[in-house]
Order: C-alpha cells, then sequence, then structure tokens
C-alpha cells in the first residue's frame, strides 16, 4: 500500500501545487511530502515536478502520471465501496432508460421489483440516445456497441432482425421466394422517431431492378404494432427474433427469406465507468443477465 499513499501524495502536491499545502492536507510535514515526491520521482526514473522557490508546476510526464493517478485511486475506492456494501439490501430509487420494446424486458422488470421490493423502479421508454450521465440515469439498455467513453457495459443477449409474415397473409399472397417479389407484397415499416426516416431493410439493392421499391401499407414508430399487424394478416413485417419467438414456435408467424435476416446485434446496458456499483444496480444486472430470454452472448 506504500505506492497507493505515494499517489495520494503526488496528487495533493499536484492540486495545491505546493508541498506545504499538500502537507497540511496530509497531516505531515512539507519535508515529509518532499521525500515522498524524490523517491517515487527515483522509482519512475522521470521528474514529475519542476520546482522553484516560487512554484511547483508539473512536467509533462507529470500531467500523465496524474492522470493515470486519479484512476487509480479512483479504482480502489470503488473497490473498498463495493466491498462495504456487499452485504446490504438493494434499495433505493433505480431510474433506467429503456427503448420503445415490451417484451422481454417487461416482464423481466416486473419480477425484480417483486424479488427486491425495496428498489423503487423510475422507467423511461425511448429510442432516443439519452445521455446517462447528464440526464441522472442509473442505467439504460440500447442495443448496438458502446459509444461513449464514460461508461462501462455488460452484454445481456444478442438478437436478429427478419421477415415475416402470418399463415393467414400467406393464403393470399404466396410466400416470396426471391428478394424482388417482395414488391409484390403488403409491407409493414417502422419509422424512426428520431429523424422521421423509415428503418432499412437489408435488401441486396444492387442485384434489383432500378425502379424496384417497397410498399408502405403500414408506417409506425412501435414495436408493438408492428407485431399486432403482422399477426392480423396485413402483412409482412421486419421484426426483432425476441420480441417474436413464441409466435414463431407457435406458426402465428413464418419467417420468409431468411437470407434477409441481420447478424446478431447486442443489447447492452451501460452505466457511468468510475463509479462504484450501488446493490441495486448490480443486483438489477445480474437479475437481468439471469434472467432475460435473449440469446445468450458468447
Amino acid at each position: 500500500m506504500d505506492s497507493v499513499s505515494s499517489f495520494n501524495v503526488f496528487i495533493q502536491v499536484a492540486e495545491t501545487r505546493s508541498f506545504v499545502a499538500a502537507g497540511r492536507l496530509l497531516g505531515v510535514t512539507a519535508s515529509a511530502v518532499g521525500k515522498r515526491i524524490n523517491a517515487l520521482e527515483e522509482r519512475l526514473g522521470v521528474r514529475l515536478f519542476h520546482r522553484s522557490t516560487r512554484s511547483v508546476t508539473l512536467t509533462a510526464e507529470g500531467v500523465m502520471f496524474l492522470s493515470r493517478s486519479r484512476r487509480i485511486l479512483e479504482e480502489i475506492e470503488a473497490a473498498e465501496q463495493e466491498l462495504s456494501q456487499t452485504n446490504q439490501t438493494p434499495k433505493g430509487r433505480l431510474r433506467l432508460s429503456l427503448p420503445l420494446v415490451g417484451e422481454p424486458f417487461l416482464s423481466v422488470i416486473a419480477e425484480f421489483k417483486k424479488a427486491y421490493s425495496e428498489v423503487d423502479i423510475d422507467l423511461e421508454f425511448t429510442d432516443r440516445r439519452v445521455d446517462v450521465i447528464e440526464e441522472g440515469f442509473d442505467a439504460v439498455i440500447r442495443s448496438g456497441e458502446v459509444q461513449d467513453s464514460r461508461l462501462a457495459s455488460r452484454c445481456l443477449g444478442t438478437y436478429r432482425m427478419m421477415l415475416v409474415g402470418s399463415p393467414d397473409y400467406f393464403s393470399k399472397c404466396p410466400k416470396p421466394e426471391s428478394f424482388s417479389d417482395l414488391k409484390l407484397h403488403s409491407c409493414l415499416h417502422f419509422r424512426y422517431p428520431n429523424t422521421g426516416k423509415l428503418q432499412v431493410w437489408p435488401l441486396p439493392y444492387e442485384q434489383l431492378e432500378p425502379e424496384f421499391e417497397l410498399s408502405s401499407a403500414v408506417v409506425c414508430n412501435n414495436l408493438d404494432a408492428r407485431i399486432s399487424f403482422a399477426l392480423k394478416g396485413l402483412g409482412i413485417a421486419y421484426l426483432p427474433d425476441f420480441a417474436i419467438s413464441e409466435h414463431l414456435e407457435s406458426g402465428q408467424l413464418i419467417n420468409v427469406l431468411p437470407d434477409c435476416s441481420s447478424k446478431e446485434e447486442p443489447f447492452r446496458i451501460m452505466w457511468p465507468s468510475g463509479k462504484y456499483f450501488a446493490p441495486k444496480l448490480r443486483s438489477f444486472i445480474d437479475f437481468l443477465c439471469e434472467h432475460l430470454s435473449l440469446n445468450k452472448p458468447v
């Protein structure tokens, strides 16, 4: 732990720019602070501070080392806080942002609330990209990869998008055998609420005739609505497998043109990095990973 103490002394000198002020904060003499900094510089083989009779300033190496030292102490503090709370009962308000998707999340969140009655759940459903830190969320669930370096994450599972329709619909309009056949079908589209654009189906447009265009029999920005319309035989929809697995198993929906299915995409839960896990958040993440009916990550 002597190294940890040296990090702390170094940080105090860097922030106060004074051996005397750092000594006061640490409860030691300026001479003791100077000896600790000298020993640290000797061990590292670099000079961390420019010293004069009037000021103490960081060298270029000192600036780089300061950033690392802060992160190291933050991780140690986080570990101590985590360990101190391992036996605490999860409780308090848990503020979460989820995409505009009902299942499989709603059922699992309901079961979590039953299991952890002292945790109050505050949910916001939106497909916009939220700022987890600035907007004060404990965590968010989103598909895709993490694009914010300030966030830590854990993969909850994966999913694929696929084209499906009901037996009733295909009794009236034969199943498409090729991509070009889709122009003869009623298509149920998703409109992104942020941009107003339609979700693009992954078709090999370069292989299709220039005038090829999908119909827009129904357009909406809601997953449950598209599932309902597909089940009622209104047309072909491009839907995530996790939301329709039971309908596929029961035969209420039929997958067509499997080559049009997307590659597997991850669902992730993300939270501010550099923070310790509050028991409520740790329990929630572990519960989701155990109980969600998604394809499990390898």
